[in-house]
């Protein structure tokens, strides 16, 4: 079923009419990606959001974890937002014109189009951010460039209707962020208290700037073969979209 905004909504900022968000499942997706900014819109006043995905059927996170869409692609109502999640699962719509059309279709008509971790990579495919400055997690940040996209290394990042954020987590400030677009920074900050979202991760570790050269190393072996996938897929969408990116 959709879910409603929260029922005590937070007060303050801008009136902008009953908002229909939805936010994209498929197999093999990082669930945080999209749990993360569930926690944060489903608190959003006076909205909806519709979960969707490719089949109305419940499908598995990369890490076993079951999500249940409430309706297809297909069935979808017209959006005001459309989230797009990211996760290895990724990989194989990348060139699944199902999908990809509904992307392009939805985002012209979407206030904003919120992308996480790499979805960014699947935004880029259905030609949405040629031109665009725009981030994704760090492993496949050197992609962007394929698809036309202006990397940005920031953790989130906004360029007109185009919103995304960097690997994972950052999905919540992205949120945060989306929402205080939505309705102000008062009912954003509302939210950020309501979930108690002040991170203190107990290792610095959490970026490869900051993480030692030994856990990065380690992190982008066990990486090494979907990144490698992903660039091949990545150059024939370079390809299709008539990009040509300096490698």
């Amino acid at each position: 079923m959709a879910r409603d905004g929260a029922e005590d909504p937070p007060a303050g900022g801008p009136a902008a009419g009953h908002l229909r968000i939805g936010m994209i499942l498929f197999p093999r997706m990082d669930q945080i990606d999209f749990t993360g900014p569930f926690e944060v819109l489903s608190r959003l006043p006076d909205s909806t959001i519709h979960v969707l995905a490719k089949e109305e059927e419940p499908v598995r996170d990369v890490m076993g974890l079951i999500l249940t869409p409430e309706g297809s692609l297909a069935s979808a109502p017209p959006l005001d937002i459309l989230v797009v999640p990211g996760g290895p699962g990724q990989e194989a719509l990348m060139e699944d014109e199902a999908v990809l059309g509904f992307l392009r279709d939805r985002s012209a008509k979407a206030r904003f189009v919120y992308s996480v971790c790499t979805g960014a990579l699947l935004c880029g495919a259905a030609g949405l951010l040629k031109g665009v400055r725009a981030t994704t997690h760090w492993a496949s940040f050197d992609l962007l460039k394929y698809f036309g996209a202006i990397p940005v290394d920031e953790r989130v990042v906004l360029d007109g209707k185009h919103l995304s954020a960097a690997g994972v987590t950052a999905g919540i400030d992205g949120a945060l962020t989306l929402a205080a677009l939505l309705r102000g920074e008062r009912a954003a900050q509302q939210i950020q208290l309501g979930i108690e979202y002040a991170p203190k991760p107990p290792f610095d570790s959490g970026t490869p700037k900051t993480a030692p050269p030994e856990v990065l190393d380690a992190a982008r072996a066990a990486t090494a073969a979907l990144t490698r996938r992903r660039l091949e897929t990545a150059r024939r969408a370079a390809r299709r979209l008539g990009v040509s990116p300096a490698e």
